[in-house]
């Protein structure tokens, strides 16, 4: 099943992909539908990088939802402009356990109406066996709410200044 979401979020594409490689706004566009929780050694990054990142996720911060390994990926060299985060990971307890395919990607770049605004777009394609129709309003439901949430958030998003594009201090 798929999720497809598209919106013109009021801050420059560069606030906006520093934003959605940010765990603190992760958590925040999530919350208080899902709590999420670091599983690493040190807890969150202050920005995610490639690889696997596990969390736990416990729903209404009161129902378990099992632990996720977040599997990160990032595409910043297209030649026309768009940035994208993609996670292919999995989950690996509770009831998370039960998701066969998770391709969750996140697009950035300029706005094409020329406004210096972000275009962003969002694509969850997912499997749960048998409770993939069941499960598709639950996903619907909750990536309407991450939008909402990443609507409400992305005027206030700004570029630290000192640090460039890949993360790294100048």
């Amino acid at each position: 099943m798929r999720v497809l979401l598209k919106e013109i979020l009021d801050c420059s594409p560069d606030a906006a992909w520093r934003a959605l490689r940010s765990p603190a706004v992760f958590r925040e566009v999530s919350s208080p539908v899902v709590s999420v929780e670091s599983l690493e050694m040190d807890g969150f990054p202050t920005i995610w990088e490639p690889g696997e990142h596990p969390v736990s996720l416990t729903a209404l911060g009161l129902v378990p939802m099992g632990d996720q390994v977040i599997r990160l990926t990032m595409a910043t060299t297209r030649k026309d402009g768009v940035r994208i985060l993609r996670d292919t990971g999995r989950g690996v307890s509770g009831p998370l356990a039960s998701v066969t395919l998770w391709d969750h990607r996140m697009a950035v770049s300029p706005d094409p109406a020329g406004t210096g605004k972000t275009l962003f777009r969002d694509q969850l394609i997912f499997r749960t066996g048998a409770l993939t129709l069941a499960s598709w309003p639950v996903f619907w439901a909750l990536w309407q709410w991450r939008l909402h949430q990443l609507k409400r958030l992305a005027p206030n998003w700004s570029l630290n200044l000192g640090v460039d594009e890949s993360g790294a201090s100048s």
